[in-house]
C-alpha cells in the first residue's frame, strides 16, 4: 500500500457518520439553543466590525477587522476555489447546497466557539495572553480533561500544514501560465515554485501575529474584490443559465443523479467534508485567531466571527460553484482535470485572460492561508512543547510548503482531512459542556448594550 492510498484511506475513515452528526447535528444544536442568536444581531456584528467598538487598551494583539481577516485569510483561500471544485468533482453540484447548510449552522458553532476562545483564555510559557480550543478545555473544564487539549493540539500541527495550499497554487501555476509558453510543469519547476513560496512564507509567518494580522488585513480585501469581481463578470455573461443551475443545486442534493447515481448519504458527506474545510466552524482553528483580538467582551468577538461563513461558504463559495457548472466544465471527466485546474478551465473558457485573473486571486488567497496556518499550527505546537521553542514548528512548516507542491492532491486532502476531523472532536465537545456559559454571557452583555442604546437615544 502506498502512502497516498493510506492517507487517502485516513482521511475518508475519519469523515464517517460521527463526524458528520456532530459538525451538523452541533451546529443545528447550536443554533436553536441561542434562538437564533446569530442572525438576530447581524447588523450589530457588522458595527463591531466596522470597528466601532475597538479600545486599544483592551488585552490582546489585534482589533476584531484583522482577528477576522486572519480567520478569512485561511478560510476564504484555498477551500474556496479548488475545495468547491473538489466538492462538485466528488459530490455533483447537490454537493454546493450541504455546504451552504452546513455554513448556516456554522455561524452558530462559530458564535460559541470563537466567544469561548476569548472568555477561556490562557497563558502560554512565555507569559503571553492565547485563545484557542486547548486553552478553553484547560482553563474553562479544567486539568482532567488534558488529553483532549493534547489530541486537539496534535491534529492541529498537521491538520493545518499549507501542502493543500502550495499544491493547488503549484497546480494553478502550471496550469495558468507555463503551459500556456510551452513549459512543462516537471518535478524541477514544482519544486522551484514550492522553494519560492517557503522564502516568501517565511519572511511574513517569522514575524508572528501582529504582522500576519496587518497583511492579511490588507490582502484579504484585494483578494476577494479581485475574484468576486472576475466572477461576477463569467455569471453576468451567462445570466440565463444561472436559475437553471441554481436549481440544478436543489434538485440534486436529494437526488444525487449527477455523479453519484443516487447516493445522497455520499453527497452530504461531501458537502460538509469540503464546508469544514473552508469554512472551518467547528474545527477549531478560528477560535485561535479571534482569542487574540482586543477585546474584553468574548461575545462581542463571538459576534464577529460568526460572520466568516457567510461570507466564505455562502457568498463566495457559490460564485465559485455557479462559475464552475454554467461553463459545464464539471461534467468533463477528462484525466488529470480536478481542485483548482477545474476552476481555471471555467475561468479560461468564459472570461477573456480569466485565467491569469484566477491565478493573481489563487496567489493572494494561498499566501494568506499560509500565513494564518501557520498561527495557527504555531500556537498547537507551543501548547505541547513551549512557546519558546515555536521556531522549530515554523521551519517544520516552511518545509510543509515544499512538499505540498510536489505532492500529489489526493494525499495531500487525505491527511489534512483526516487531521480536520480529529481536531472538531475537542472543539464541539468542550463547546456542548460550556454553551450555557456563552448563553449567560449573552444574555449580560446584550442587557448592557441594550441600555447604552437607549442611553445614546
Amino acid at each position: 500500500m502506498t502512502l497516498k492510498e493510506i492517507l487517502v484511506g485516513f482521511g475518508n475513515a475519519m469523515w464517517g457518520t460521527p463526524l458528520l452528526l456532530l459538525l451538523m447535528g452541533g451546529g443545528l444544536f447550536f443554533l436553536l439553543y441561542s434562538r437564533f442568536l446569530p442572525f438576530r444581531y447581524l447588523k450589530h456584528a457588522i458595527q463591531i466590525l466596522r470597528g466601532k467598538y475597538d479600545k486599544d487598551q483592551s488585552e490582546g494583539d489585534i482589533n476584531h477587522y484583522q482577528a477576522l481577516s486572519t480567520a478569512l485569510a485561511a478560510t476564504v483561500g484555498m477551500g474556496n476555489i479548488s475545495g468547491v471544485a473538489v466538492a462538485i468533482t466528488m459530490g455533483g453540484p447537490g454537493a454546493i447546497f450541504w455546504m451552504w447548510v452546513s455554513a448556516f449552522v456554522g455561524m452558530a458553532t462559530k458564535f460559541f466557539t470563537c466567544t469561548l476562545a476569548v472568555m477561556y483564555r490562557g497563558k502560554d510559557s512565555l507569559g503571553h495572553l492565547q485563545g484557542g480550543p486547548m486553552y478553553v478545555i484547560r482553563e474553562g473544564l479544567g486539568k482532567k480533561w488534558q488529553p483532549l487539549a493534547v489530541l486537539f493540539c496534535v491534529a492541529g500541527m498537521f491538520g493545518t500544514i499549507p501542502s493543500f495550499q502550495s499544491n493547488q497554487l503549484t497546480a494553478a501555476i502550471g496550469e495558468g501560465l507555463l503551459l500556456p509558453m510551452g513549459i512543462e510543469l516537471t518535478f524541477g519547476i514544482k519544486l522551484t515554485i514550492g522553494i519560492i513560496l517557503a522564502i516568501i512564507v517565511a519572511m511574513v509567518i517569522l514575524g508572528g501575529i501582529k504582522r500576519i494580522g496587518t497583511v492579511a488585513g490588507r490582502m484579504v480585501p484585494l483578494m476577494v474584490g479581485i475574484y468576486v469581481v472576475s466572477v461576477i463578470a463569467i455569471l453576468v455573461l451567462n445570466y440565463e443559465l444561472v436559475p437553471q443551475y441554481l436549481k440544478l443545486i436543489f434538485v440534486d442534493a436529494f437526488t444525487a443523479n449527477s455523479v453519484l447515481g443516487g447516493a445522497v448519504g455520499a453527497i452530504v458527506v461531501a458537502g460538509a467534508r469540503r464546508a469544514a474545510f473552508s469554512n472551518e466552524a467547528g474545527i477549531g482553528t478560528a477560535p485561535m485567531a479571534h482569542g487574540a483580538a482586543k477585546t474584553n467582551e468574548p461575545v462581542r468577538e463571538g459576534l464577529v466571527a460568526m460572520m466568516g461563513p457567510a461570507i466564505d461558504t455562502i457568498i463566495v463559495c457559490t460564485m465559485t460553484a455557479l462559475a464552475i457548472l454554467i461553463t459545464g466544465i464539471w461534467q468533463d471527466h477528462t484525466e488529470g482535470i480536478s481542485g483548482v485546474t477545474l476552476t481555471i478551465k471555467a475561468f479560461d473558457d468564459s472570461l477573456w485572460g480569466g485565467r491569469y485573473l484566477l491565478v493573481l486571486a489563487l496567489f493572494i488567497f494561498a499566501i494568506t492561508s499560509l500565513f494564518s496556518y501557520s498561527y495557527y499550527g504555531g500556537k498547537c505546537f507551543s501548547y505541547l512543547f513551549g512557546a519558546q521553542h515555536v521556531r522549530w514548528y515554523q521551519y517544520f512548516y516552511i518545509g510543509m510548503v515544499i512538499w505540498g507542491s510536489i505532492a500529489s492532491l489526493g494525499a495531500v486532502i487525505g491527511l489534512i482531512d483526516g487531521m480536520y476531523a480529529l481536531m472538531a472532536f475537542p472543539t464541539m465537545i468542550s463547546a456542548f459542556i460550556l454553551a450555557p456559559k456563552v448563553m449567560k454571557a449573552a444574555k449580560v452583555y446584550f442587557a448592557k448594550d441594550d441600555l447604552k442604546q437607549k442611553r445614546e437615544h
